[in-house]
């Protein structure tokens, strides 16, 4: 008989994760930092963001941007 099926039963091995923990995120995922030009809707202006913080804003009535600017803005990058 051969020693090592004496102590180690037939089984299947078990593959541990040991890194599973390293990856898991803690908490919510951070918001995304805002940068540009953004249409916000609860006040009707153009608003400029600097590395997520209120930098200008335009009111959108009397905007002197072109209309097909202004419509891509409300259309893609509404807030």
């Amino acid at each position: 008989m051969d020693w090592r099926r004496m102590i180690v039963p037939d089984e299947k091995p078990v593959q541990l994760d040991l890194f599973s923990s390293l990856n898991e995120p803690k908490g919510p995922p951070p918001a995304p930092v805002l940068n540009g030009m953004y249409y916000e809707k609860a006040t009707d202006k153009f608003v400029s963001y600097m590395l997520g913080k209120r930098h200008y804003e335009e009111p959108a009535r009397g905007c002197k941007h072109p209309k097909a600017w202004q419509e891509r803005i409300k259309r893609e990058r509404a807030i």
